[in-house]
């Protein structure tokens, strides 16, 4: 496979490192369209998805770097990597379990984000490529890692379908009571990326919620589930990302554009049903998310500078969207949130796919 040209003009050789005695590598999954998925074992980063417009035009249409050595230092630590043990915020990093208080690290303003600065976005995990279209990551958190009890068994699977979806699997297993919310953090620019990489804001956006999770200043759920009608954060029609990001609404301001977490329609806990829809107009390219999340968390890539990543590609503010399927932030906090709670003999399991198409 190291041969065989790349799509996204990505080598595997520029991905190969050791650290703390693991090896770095490059995974290419193809479908039988020919079409590309790029992920790196090193926080399970997705670097390239190569999918075509209504001309046919293949582009990479999620935000990443060309070589491990930008990637551990990327601007933006989360990018379109895999994130654990927690994804999102947990206030001020702490929270009770059992009777017993945990302290986890303090990284953004007043509170914990996304498992921490040595969270799963920043491992090595082990690696295997089942066949041409699926890729096999593992890794083991330690007791105590990041702050958080219990040793954790986490397994990721990707698989990139015939059909243009890329399916993560999730699973996990810990040996004492824990609290899990794993996502995946992809950046997506359904333009292509390029230099600059083109706003998202004309993108047309629908989102399967009639609730959402309101946050303060500092980007912590208040505890209110609201409805989204008569708000900025009404998608239940569909509506171009920019009409409404800059609003005079509070919400809006504490989230410096879109950054919070949808509660999506479900018929029943666990169901896999459609969470959201994107289409860029300009090329065509359509994205759909699919989950057994109950929540989303929309984010309009609001702190991005114009960073460099691959290929001479930039990215400025608002040039990608993130769809991070996940329970809510701070549930650990608010006993009426989705529970986050895994046991020993318990198994976590999440599935999220993310299916790629064309609107002629």
């Amino acid at each position: 496979m190291e041969n065989k040209e790349s799509l996204s003009g990505l080598k595997k050789k520029d991905f190969h490192k050791e650290i703390n005695g693991k090896k770095t590598d490059l995974f290419f999954l193809r479908n039988a369209n020919n079409l590309e998925v790029a992920i790196t074992n090193y926080g399970g980063a997705i670097v390239a998805i190569m999918v075509p417009d209504r001309e046919g035009k293949i582009d990479n249409i999620i935000q990443g770097h060309d070589n491990i050595e930008d990637c551990i230092a990327s601007p933006e630590p989360f990018l379109s990597t895999l994130v654990g043990r927690y994804g999102n915020r947990i206030c001020r990093g702490t929270f009770t379990l059992n009777g017993k208080e945990y302290h986890l690290a303090i990284n953004n303003g007043p509170n914990h984000l996304h498992g921490g600065p040595t969270g799963f976005h920043a491992r090595v995990w082990d690696a295997e490529q089942v066949n041409e279209q699926s890729l096999v990551l593992r890794y083991v958190s330690a007791y105590y890692e990041e702050g958080f009890p219990g040793e954790l068994s986490m397994t990721v699977m990707y698989t990139f379908t015939d059909d243009n979806e890329l399916v993560i699997d999730y699973k996990g297993t810990t040996n004492k009571k824990t609290i899990v919310n794993m996502t995946s953090h992809g950046f997506f620019s359904l333009a292509g990326i390029a230099n600059p990489t083109p706003s998202a804001e004309n993108c047309i956006c629908q989102i399967n919620a009639d609730f959402y999770v309101p946050i303060d200043e500092t980007s912590i759920p208040t505890g209110e589930i609201r409805s989204v009608k008569g708000t900025p954060f009404d998608f239940t029609e569909p509506h171009a990302v920019g009409e409404r990001i800059d609003a005079d609404d509070e919400q809006i301001r504490n989230g410096a554009g879109y950054d919070h977490c949808f509660v999506l329609n479900k018929r029943e806990p666990g169901e896999l049903s459609l969470a959201a829809r994107v289409v860029e107009p300009g090329c065509g390219r359509t994205m759909e998310v699919y989950t057994t999340e109950p929540g989303v968390q929309f984010y309009s890539d609001n702190w991005a500078d114009g960073y460099r990543g691959q290929h001479g590609a930039t990215f400025p503010r608002r040039s990608a969207l993130c769809f991070e399927a996940q329970h809510f932030p701070d549930s650990p906090n608010h006993a009426w949130f989705p529970p986050v709670i895994l046991r020993p003999g318990e198994v976590y399991t999440q599935k999220t796919i993310y299916k790629f198409g064309v609107d002629k």
